[in-house]
């Protein structure tokens, strides 16, 4: 009689070997919740999953066209209260984020620091907090700054917590980048935390491009540094 391959054996080995690799991730983690521990950790794979899951991964260019509102007619206010200076933005290319402290995709803040780090003489990242998808961000300002400062080491202008979905309470901001009329072309709102919008050094909207996408895929870096 041949022997049976031992499935709950490996079975037993591999979730043994997950959850070591989990609490050997997180041995020095105590700013994190279980759950947000949990998702840095899977990370990885959910980006690996949505990837090969879906063929078609939004990543939507266009070729730039004169924005009909001006894009540095827009204004913000950062998550300490003050008022970002838009104007400073002319000459560099700004990578837009809706982003979120319990997502799946909050991992990506540490590809998006890195994008800042490298390639700062020329992109401008602005990242807004929302809550508007299953509650993934319900922390104040305070806690929001503290949660990417301390886990990922966020420098770049973070604002205060913003709707971005279209209806009456959408935030001016995401009113020009999910309106043709305004900026030209595109529809197209966040379908999900870590949505991203590029826009090039005058104003213009070039790209969409969907969560499931890394900020360091090699697409959007062609895009930040041809």
């Amino acid at each position: 009689m041949k022997n049976r391959f031992p499935f709950k054996t490996a079975l037993g080995v591999v979730l043994l070997a997950g959850v070591f690799y989990f609490f050997w991730q997180n041995r020095s983690n105590r700013t994190m919740t279980f759950r947000q521990q949990v998702l840095k950790t899977i990370y990885p794979a959910l980006l690996w999953l949505t990837q090969a899951g879906n063929k078609n991964t939004q990543f939507v260019v266009r070729v730039a066209t004169p924005a009909p509102t001006s894009f540095y007619s827009l204004a913000a206010v950062r998550l300490q209260g003050e008022a970002f200076d838009w104007s400073g933005l002319k000459g560099k290319k700004i990578l837009i984020v809706n982003t979120a402290s319990d997502c799946g995709y909050t991992s990506q803040y540490a590809e998006l620091q890195s994008l800042h780090k490298q390639y700062a003489d020329r992109l401008v990242i602005l990242g807004f907090p929302c809550n508007q998808f299953k509650e993934q961000e319900k922390g104040s300002e305070q806690e929001i700054a503290s949660f990417c400062q301390v886990n990922y080491g966020v420098t770049f202008p973070l604002f205060q917590k913003a709707d971005v979905k279209k209806g009456i309470s959408q935030h001016s901001v995401y009113q020009w980048l999910t309106d043709s009329s305004k900026n030209g072309w595109n529809k197209q709102e966040p379908v999900w935390n870590f949505s991203k919008y590029l826009i090039d050094e005058e104003g213009r909207l070039t790209h969409y491009i969907g969560p499931s996408v890394s900020p360091l895929d090699p697409r959007l870096i062609k895009a930040i540094a041809p």
